[in-house]
């Protein structure tokens, strides 16, 4: 009898050994839509959008009221949210430039470290799939072998990724030119010259029809259901295409938006079909029963497109109907319009329903904060990282941030000092705003507090000489 009560106590205590093991080692979503303005959702008070489900993670979870992308554009930003480092600590100024490098830790293979199995689906832009095959912008082009940088050679085991964008309705097929940002060189009906790929020379030629994000998530079910089957823990990155230019939906979800003009009824469309996908993905996590045990992140890479006609106007304009709600700028400025975006993040187990977080915070601190929560100390890297632990502000236990966001693009310069923002251009001519009393920046406080504005800009300078360091070499 007490050999049979010893084996039940060595069996109860493995299983909760294995529960508490899991419960340490959560699976992890990041997803991440394009070109979707802060205004762009239901939750943030949109006069005509239809986003139940994000409504529904952002009721559920934590709301960040002043959240940023790292960058003005798509591909600094996904650097961003793969290493925790600023994109221009390895050379990634804008889309199409530069590449992840090989000596840089991304968060695949960080998260390998404990386990984790690993998927990226959707948008890559962070380096060339193909050096055989004429491939979206550069890739399978000579000069461009050196950004040859797949996600398969990052640390992910599962891909099915674009180099870059796609039409967001039948994403393999060139669509009218009325869709936007659709090469002269193209011909309607004909292949957009872009694949997706699935690993070296691996095209994919099936279930490619219709729309984008459902395609997408189509491969991310599967790897997740995969994951949970083989009990190994997931990080899923899953970069939408939506609502990046060329925007086109189907006739389902522009019948959501009748009464309003074709420009919006594709614009709003394609974020209905966003946020549907977003609910399927929620509900399979409810279904596997491991929803409560999964952090799960939303956002979006920058601010919303213009159209060229209007390129620099806060308005939206043709297929480019995104909007900032008030905000200056749009995609590829600093100033808040073209930075700030949505951000949710839901993790039932341990972030508390409505939550709202007020305190700045961005995409490059997705790294730091996952490297906490599975108990990594980022220090043994040694190197630089731009980003901060996000646990204390959606737990409420710190009402201000440490470390300040910093940006460049371009002759762009920004850094956000909590209530703070420092703007300038080249160095020069420098702007100073109380962001907490003037989201839309209009009021320049420079010359009214020019105490404030020189420490800012000590804080840049400081920032700026180290990403001069990094460019040596020098983190590696």
């Amino acid at each position: 009898m007490s050999s049979m009560k010893a084996i039940l106590t060595f069996v109860f205590f493995f299983f909760l050994t294995g529960i508490l093991a899991q419960s340490d080692r959560p699976n992890i979503i990041l997803i991440m839509a394009d070109d979707q303005g802060w205004g762009d959702v239901g939750f943030n008070g949109h006069p005509h959008l239809k986003t139940p489900h994000l409504d529904a993670m952002a009721q559920n979870g934590a709301v960040f009221s002043r959240f940023y992308a790292a960058g003005s554009v798509c591909s600094p930003t996904r650097a961003s949210v793969m290493t925790g480092r600023h994109p221009a600590r390895m050379g990634i100024c804008s889309a199409n430039c530069g590449h992840i490098k090989d000596q840089e830790i991304t968060l695949a293979e960080m998260v390998k470290e404990k386990g984790y199995r690993t998927g990226h689906f959707g948008k890559w832009h962070l380096g060339t799939l193909s050096r055989d095959i004429l491939d979206a912008n550069r890739g399978g082009k000579k000069e461009n072998d050196i950004h040859f940088a797949p996600p398969w050679e990052h640390g992910f085991d599962v891909s099915f990724v674009t180099e870059s964008k796609v039409p967001t309705w039948d994403p393999m097929i060139t669509p009218p030119q009325s869709a936007e940002d659709v090469s002269a060189s193209l011909t309607e009906g004909e292949h957009f010259g872009t694949y997706y790929w699935t690993g070296p020379g691996k095209r994919v030629t099936e279930n490619l029809e219709g729309d984008d994000s459902r395609i997408v998530m189509d491969r991310v079910i599967p790897f997740i259901e995969e994951s949970v089957a083989q009990a190994q823990p997931f990080l899923s990155i899953i970069w939408f295409h939506a609502p990046h230019l060329p925007v086109l939906t189907g006739e389902k979800y522009k019948s959501l938006y009748s009464g309003l003009s074709n420009d919006q009824q594709h614009y709003y469309g394609v974020i209905s079909a966003l946020d549907e996908q977003v609910g399927r993905l929620r509900k399979k996590l409810r279904s596997l029963g491991i929803a409560d045990n999964t952090l799960v992140f939303y956002t979006s890479d920058n601010g919303p497109e213009t159209s060229l006609e209007v390129r620099d106007k806060n308005i939206p304009y043709g297929r480019a109907q995104g909007v900032t709600k008030g905000l200056r700028g749009r995609k590829r400025s600093l100033f808040e319009g073209g930075i700030r975006v949505p951000g949710i993040v839901e993790w039932p187990a341990k972030i508390n329903s409505g939550t709202q977080v007020n305190i700045p915070c961005f995409t490059s601190d997705y790294f730091p904060t996952i490297a906490h929560v599975l108990g990594i100390d980022l220090k043994k890297y040694q190197r630089p990282y731009d980003g901060e632990n996000l646990q204390p502000y959606w737990n409420q236990q710190k009402q201000k941030r440490s470390q300040a966001l910093v940006f460049q693009f371009g002759k762009q310069l920004a850094l956000i000092d909590n209530d703070h923002k420092l703007y300038g251009i080249s160095d020069e001519v420098l702007q100073l705003y109380d962001l907490q009393k003037d989201t839309a920046e209009q009021n320049d406080l420079s010359s009214l507090q020019p105490t404030k504005l020189d420490a800012l800009h000590r804080r840049y300078q400081l920032w700026y000489l180290s990403v001069q360091n990094s460019n040596t070499g020098a983190d590696y």
